[in-house]
């Protein structure tokens, strides 16, 4: 008769249900923790978005400034376009291509830039996050703590406040 992996494992969490007893069961201690609150409260989320803000905050300002430009020049060709010579306004209307390229290559040097900041910073608050929810289970004794993929926790076991606590020390 061939079994499948489910039909073995299946089996055997029932044979580790049928052995395990009611107070083994009692003596396991399992927590939850809401990783999404943890990113939006945790005090090194809002110091690094603040971070992150103002390190980009002058290349922002080049960038609208840069669209200032190419708005100015595309006024003056739609105002002065007619009376100008050809000469002038074929020179205007490249100068006005030339500095959307330019505007253009710098919104996505400026928004791969921010992504990869972004991502840098996330993974040094998750690694923060992590060691924090790791360092309150050992010291409360847990021998489970969930996050993603569950579908309901009380507050009994929700241990979000706590972690962030720790993260605030």
């Amino acid at each position: 008769m061939k079994r499948t992996a489910a039909t073995i494992l299946l089996t055997g969490m029932m044979a580790m249900l049928a052995l395990s007893s009611s107070a083994v069961l009692a003596e396991i201690k399992i927590g939850f923790v809401d990783t999404v609150k943890l990113l939006e409260d945790a005090p090194q989320a809002k110091s690094a978005q603040s971070k992150i803000e103002s390190e980009f905050a002058p290349r922002e300002k080049e960038l609208v400034a840069m669209q200032r430009e190419i708005k100015k020049l595309e006024d003056d060709l739609s105002r002065d376009g007619a009376v100008m010579s050809e000469s002038e306004r074929t020179k205007l209307e490249r100068k006005v291509l030339a500095k959307r390229r330019d505007l253009k290559r710098s919104q996505d040097e400026f928004r791969d830039d921010l992504n990869i900041r972004r991502n840098e910073v996330l993974a040094k608050l998750q690694k923060d996050m992590y060691q924090a929810v790791v360092s309150l289970a050992k010291e409360q004794k847990y021998d489970l703590i969930m996050s993603q993929g569950v579908v309901y926790s009380s507050d009994k076991v929700d241990i979000t406040d706590s972690v962030l606590k720790k993260l605030k020390k």
